[in-house]
C-alpha cells in the first residue's frame, strides 16, 4: 500500500524552466530601474535592496498572471510601491529633525549638493498625488499617457497633477531662494 514517491512530469520540468528563464530575463531587464525607483522613494540603501528584493520576490510568485510582457516595467513598479506601503503598515520609523545636524562644506560642488537635496526634500513634502506622477515623469521618463495608466487615472488629471507640482516645486524654490537673499543681503 505504499507508493514510491514519483518525479514529476516532465511537462512541468519544461514549465518551471520556462518560468525560470522569464523570471531572469524580468530581472536583468529592469532590476536598475526598480531599486533606482526604490531609492528614490526611501532614500536608504538598504532599505532600497530590501524593497527591491520583495518585490520581485512576489513577481516570481505570480508571474503567470503577467500576460502582457511589455506591461512588466509598470507591474512591477506597481508591485514595489506596494512593498513600500506595506513597510510603513508593519513598522513605524523613527523620524529625525533634519535641525540637528550641521552639514560641513565639502568642497565648491557642495552648492549643486545642496541643491539637488533641497529639490529632493521638496519633492518628498508635495502630497502624494502630485509627487508620484511627478517621480514616474522624471525618474523613469513615462509619458502623460503611461502615467495615466499606471496610476489608473484620466491623462488630463495627471497632466494637470504634473503643472501643479512642477508650479509647488517653482514657488517654494522661489520662496527659498527670496529668505536666502534677505538673511545674505
Amino acid at each position: 500500500m505504499f507508493f514510491r514517491k514519483q518525479s514529476p512530469p516532465a511537462s512541468v520540468n519544461a514549465d518551471m524552466a520556462t518560468k525560470q528563464q522569464r523570471y531572469e530575463a524580468l530581472v536583468q531587464a529592469l532590476h536598475g530601474d526598480i531599486y533606482r525607483y526604490a531609492y528614490w522613494l526611501v532614500g536608504n540603501k538598504a532599505v532600497a535592496e530590501d524593497i527591491v528584493q520583495e518585490t520581485f520576490l512576489r513577481a516570481w510568485k505570480s508571474l503567470d498572471s503577467l500576460l502582457d510582457e511589455k506591461a512588466a516595467k509598470s507591474w512591477l513598479i506597481t508591485i514595489l510601491r506596494r512593498e513600500n506601503a506595506r513597510r510603513f503598515e508593519r513598522k513605524q520609523f523613527d523620524l529625525v529633525d533634519m535641525d540637528d545636524y550641521s552639514l560641513a562644506d565639502d568642497g565648491p560642488d557642495q552648492d549643486a549638493q545642496l541643491q539637488q537635496r533641497e529639490i529632493h526634500q521638496l519633492i518628498a513634502s508635495l502630497a502624494e498625488e502630485y509627487r508620484e506622477p511627478l517621480m514616474l515623469q522624471v525618474i523613469f521618463g513615462y509619458s502623460g499617457e503611461e502615467i495615466a495608466e499606471q496610476l489608473a487615472l484620466n491623462k488630463n488629471t495627471v497632466m494637470t497633477r504634473l503643472f501643479r507640482a512642477r508650479n509647488q516645486i517653482k514657488d517654494a524654490l522661489e520662496q527659498a531662494s527670496a529668505r536666502r537673499g534677505r538673511k545674505n543681503g
